[in-house]
Parts: structure tokens; sequence; C-alpha cells
């Protein structure tokens, strides 16, 4: 009789099991319903911090939520909550998650093995020119070249793979959520506007005894260029895996090199097409070693 009761028991817990795991997300509206229902500002606020929520605060939604009647208070205990699960939202950051769904903060990764590795860009602040003699004997028929450079001899990146795979993390992925002490890639200067790899162009470097330049404009009689060749761009594909979160990898197998993903090419102060021949370009430089 006694086993029976304990069975009993058992049987009536774990039936309750399935109803208390079942968290109630409030609303706006939800809220909105309770205020109408006259429970008083503690008790509304009472059951916003001990429930979850899933709020629009947008200044036209405090707005409504106003002219719908709920108070002040109640409004900010909404307000407390959401940035409440701001916070849980940045200790869920991650830097190098291979799940590319996990929030990572923004910025270029490449897919290393079991974890992603961030690139970070360098910046090339020197140029130089190439084939000045020919352009000069020819009288300017033949072209001269314009090279972006950055040092050293070899990226800190590394990848073994022909075909790598790279994430891009564009803010829209990240909007509303903090970036965990980890600054946005894109939210100054030309950056900020671009949100698809698209407008980035993947380039192989000629390595040199101290540095690794690669030819990012041209001038000959004819005129001037500026920006990558056409027939020195690297083709690659693209797929939008979520909003702001894109998969990149390139067509075909990258033989070992230094290569990298260019987005921003500007000419320096100063006349001519690459202004005292100065300018910048930011590379998101990496290394292909088999």
């Amino acid at each position: 009789m006694k086993a029976r009761r304990v069975l009993v028991a058992l049987a009536m817990m774990a039936a309750a099991l399935p109803v208390a795991a079942t968290a109630e997300t409030l609303t706006n509206d939800m809220v909105v319903a309770l205020v109408q229902a006259g429970l008083g500002d503690d008790a509304v606020i009472a059951k916003i911090r001990a429930s979850a929520g899933h709020y629009a605060l947008s200044t036209d939604d405090l707005i409504a939520l106003k002219k719908r009647g709920v108070p002040g208070p109640v409004i900010a205990a909404m307000i407390e909550s959401g940035s409440q699960g701001a916070v849980s939202a940045k200790a869920a950051f991650s830097a190098d998650s291979p799940d590319p769904l996990a929030p990572h903060p923004s910025g270029l990764y490449l897919l290393s093995g079991p974890r992603m590795v961030r690139i970070d860009p360098t910046t090339s602040n020197q140029s130089k020119t190439g084939g000045i003699l020919g352009y000069a004997f020819t009288g300017g028929i033949a072209s001269l070249s314009i090279k972006a450079v950055i040092p050293n001899v070899t990226a800190r990146v590394r990848t073994k793979h022909g075909r790598p795979t790279f994430y891009f993390y564009f803010d829209e992925a990240t909007r509303g959520l903090s970036q965990a002490g980890s600054p946005s890639l894109w939210l100054s200067g030309p950056a900020s506007a671009i949100t698809s790899p698209n407008e980035f162009t993947l380039i192989r470097f000629d390595v040199k005894k101290d540095r690794r330049e690669t030819r990012v404009g041209s001038m000959n009689l004819a005129g001037a260029k500026a920006g990558v060749m056409d027939r020195d761009r690297i083709a690659f594909d693209y797929e939008q895996v979520t909003p702001g979160v894109f998969k990149v990898m390139p067509k075909a197998d990258l033989t070992a090199g230094e290569y990298g993903f260019l987005y921003s090419v500007s000419a320096g102060a100063g006349p001519g097409m690459w202004g005292n021949g100065t300018g910048s370009a930011r590379i998101f430089d990496f290394a292909v070693h088999p």
C-alpha cells in the first residue's frame, strides 16, 4: 500500500513537471492586459520581474504603451527587464564558437577546425610604384602600377585548407546586443555602410623581402584607374546564413601564399591619383600553407 502511494506521488510529480517547465514569456500586449485588469502597479511590476519578457521597447513602442494606459513605473520595469536580457546576451557572445548562429562580435572570421579565428584588419599606409622606367621610356604608353604595401612576409592567421571557409558578421547581426568589450569594425568611416561580402575584394599578395604588396591602381596615357584590377581579383561565393551573417568561400582552391580581403582604398592628401604617393587600404590578411 505504501509503495503504491509512493508510485502515485511520483506519477503526480511527473505530470506536473511539463507545466512547471513551461515558462511564461510576457509581451507588450500581456502587460497592457494586466494593467487594464486593474491589478495595480506593484502587482504588475512584480509579475514583470518574476517572468521572462520579450518586449518591443523602441521610442514609438514606449509612446504606444503610455497611450494604452501603462503607467510610467511599469514601463520602467519593462525597460529594466529588457536591459537584463542584454546582459545575458553579452555573456552568450563567443569569439571562437564554430557555430555560425552563435552570437559573435562584428568582424571577419576564418573557420579553423573546431573554432573560429577572428582576422583583424591590417592597414596599409604605404604605397609604391612599379614600372616607372617602362612608363618613362614609352612616354606613358606602358602602364605604371601603384601597389599597397603591408609589413611582414606572412599573415598572423593561417590555414592549411586550399579552400577555406570564412564568416562575415556585420552590425545587423549584433544590433541591440552588447559587443562584450569588443568594438565593431563597421561602426565608422566608409565601412559603416558595408552590409555584404560582395563589397570586398579577395586578393593575393606578392611577397618581398620584408613586406607584402598588391596592385591597387594603374596609370598610362589612356588614364588612371584606382582599385584592384579585374584580373587581380580572386572569385568567391557567399551565402547569407542569417541577417548580418554570411558564409564565404573561394570558388577554386587557393595555392600556397599570402591573401587578404580588401574593403577600403582611399587616396592620401595631395595632387595626383594616389596623393603624394601615399594612400590607405584596410585588408583582412591570411595565409594558406597546406
